[in-house]
């Protein structure tokens, strides 16, 4: 693997807390480490949910902080565009290839379907999968209904950089929704898609995302892509050590913090070592000693 290159690929739904930023340094910090290259994406497939101003709001985060981006939306690279608003064509190019080799197909059913199939498995006491119900005879895709992909369950096995060696078995694995009704793709399709094109090599994310490492393990197999490698980051929690930080529990806008006169540098410092350490006793780092010691 010659060039590295990792990406920060937030969703523009509201200010960036520690937990996002600490995601994002850390992607990083790997890139710099290895003279490689850190690029901003930003995931705005959920029309309902984008703050309006928010995307604006990340990006001059990641400036104010000195966690510079050699490629994003407002530094545009070869890569581009890196708004997934802006690729919808790709995901279709994409979804295409699917439908081609008969893994993905038209969901025929509505809502009301659906949750009568969600009854029925709850009322025998089993875990509900869109797979026991795939259509035999779907109908053509002509993007008014979602696209559902085949999927070929199996089990997985497959090593993470921090969490070690992993292996799920098939019952986890389901049709999961690639392009919605609205035309725009699910975060579960899009981002693979995304990785590929733009040669990510590393993914860097939080410990949400593991629960459906096997789904895309199996859609990086559907579209004949290689993974890349995995390192996922266990949750900052709450005061209480019971939950995961969010904006619930108070975690507060980082620029909140510099505006409150902490210097970026010593934020930058202080995040760095929330899951991490370079097994010495020392807490205050500069950007060019964190790049070195990073592991």
């Amino acid at each position: 693997m010659n060039n590295i290159r990792t990406r920060f690929a937030p969703s523009p739904t509201g200010f960036l807390h520690v937990g996002g930023i600490r995601t994002a340094l850390f992607a990083y910090l790997v890139a710099k480490q290895a003279d490689g290259q850190f690029i901003l994406r930003l995931e705005d497939t959920d029309q309902k949910r984008e703050v309006e101003g928010s995307a604006e709001h990340l990006m001059e985060s990641l400036h104010s902080l000195g966690i510079e981006y050699d490629e994003g939306p407002d530094r545009p690279g070869d890569f581009g565009p890196y708004r997934q608003s802006e690729r919808l064509d790709i995901y279709k190019k994409w979804a295409q290839r699917l439908i081609d080799s008969g893994r993905a197909y038209a969901d025929p059913y509505s809502s009301e379907e659906v949750q009568k199939f969600r009854e029925q498995a709850q009322q025998s006491k089993q875990p509900f999968l869109y797979r026991n119900h795939r259509p035999e005879n779907p109908p053509a895709w002509d993007g008014s209904q979602p696209l559902r992909f085949k999927s070929d369950p199996k089990e997985y096995e497959w090593h993470d950089e921090v969490m070690g060696d992993l292996r799920t078995g098939p019952e986890v694995i389901d049709d999961i929704v690639l392009i919605k009704s609205d035309g725009y793709p699910t975060y579960n399709f899009a981002h693979i898609v995304d990785d590929a094109e733009m040669e990510i090599t590393h993914v860097i994310r939080g410990q949400e995302f593991l629960s459906s490492q096997p789904n895309y393990l199996n859609l990086y197999e559907a579209l004949e892509l290689e993974r890349p490698i995995f390192a996922t980051m266990p949750h900052i929690m709450n005061d209480q050590g019971n939950k995961k930080l969010g904006k619930r529990d108070g975690a507060k806008d980082v620029l909140d913090y510099i505006k409150d006169g902490f210097l970026p540098d010593a934020m930058v410092s202080f995040i760095a070592t929330l899951g991490w350490n370079d097994s010495t006793e020392q807490e205050i780092f500069t950007k060019k000693e964190l790049i070195e010691k990073f592991s």
